[in-house]
């Protein structure tokens, strides 16, 4: 079974308290992003005892056995009779990039061993074992438009249509830790309601929907700033880095096309539409 795990892009994230359990609150709009990796179900050789991942594509540090996908593969695993599986992950999506990359890959590696074995777990049931894997995995198990909350795992509908909006996600190569950006970032109450903000047209959201790592780690990394401008200097309607970084988007008027602008040598650029 072959599947094509999509990013997202973060409309907005405030960071808005501190967990007991060292985490933080969040608020944010997550929307799917179709720039997509690639993971592939297939059914291990008849001699084979043990589930493989193997890995082409972008290089993924770390190692192989604690990847997602293969933790995704374990969970169900403990709850039900699975067959060993060789499972293939072409990664395309940049790692470390704020898309969610990862967490896409947890989700979609679920539904299509969920799919492959017939184990007929809903989508909430799906949403729980997610939710084990990281904070925002289980927003790809429906993959809609969804105001994020608590440690951005828990969900609520959100009614915003932006398919068919041209889009340019730029990222610079530059590789940002969660933990890092979360360390520069201190919790406060959001200056404006994000769904009340996002709820108004697009070109009002330059004023009023914000990213509080973008603020955090712009002066740190002056790139993060100078693509937003250009991206404002080449017609986006609405610029902002993406999760905590360090991609970069921006969002265009519907009759337009993202522009095909030249970048710098190591940069990676996915335009097309939402």
């Amino acid at each position: 079974m072959l599947v094509f795990p999509n990013a997202k892009l973060n409309l907005g994230l405030y960071i808005t308290s501190r967990r007991p359990d060292g985490f933080r609150n969040l608020e944010s709009v997550f929307v799917p992003l179709p720039w997509a990796d690639a993971f592939e179900v297939l059914p291990a050789p008849a001699e084979a005892a043990e589930t493989t991942l193997t890995l082409t594509g972008l290089p993924i540090p770390g190692d192989p056995e604690t990847n997602l996908c293969r933790k995704a593969y374990e969970l169900l695993a403990a709850d039900f009779s699975l067959p060993a599986v060789q499972l293939h992950l072409h990664k395309v999506v940049p790692i470390g990039a704020g898309l969610g990359g990862g967490s896409a890959d947890a989700a979609f590696a679920l539904q299509a061993i969920n799919s492959q074995f017939e184990l007929k777990l809903t989508p909430g049931q799906l949403e729980s074992y997610a939710r084990r894997l990281g904070s925002d995995c289980a927003f790809f198990i429906r993959n809609q438009p969804v105001f994020a909350h608590s440690r951005g795992d828990m969900f609520e509908e959100f009614a915003l249509d932006l398919s068919g909006t041209p889009a340019l996600v730029v990222y610079p190569g530059l590789h940002i830790s969660t933990a890092e950006a979360y360390a520069r970032v201190q919790p406060r109450a959001p200056r404006h309601d994000l769904r009340q903000s996002l709820a108004e047209p697009m070109p009002t959201w330059r004023d009023t929907v914000s990213n509080d790592f973008e603020e955090a780690l712009t002066p740190l990394y002056p790139v993060l700033g100078d693509i937003k401008q250009q991206l404002y200097a080449a017609g986006a309607t609405y610029a902002s880095l993406s999760g905590s970084g360090s991609a970069v988007y921006g969002l265009f008027p519907e009759l337009a096309e993202a522009p095909d602008l030249t970048w710098p040598a190591g940069y990676t650029v996915w335009r097309g539409q939402l």
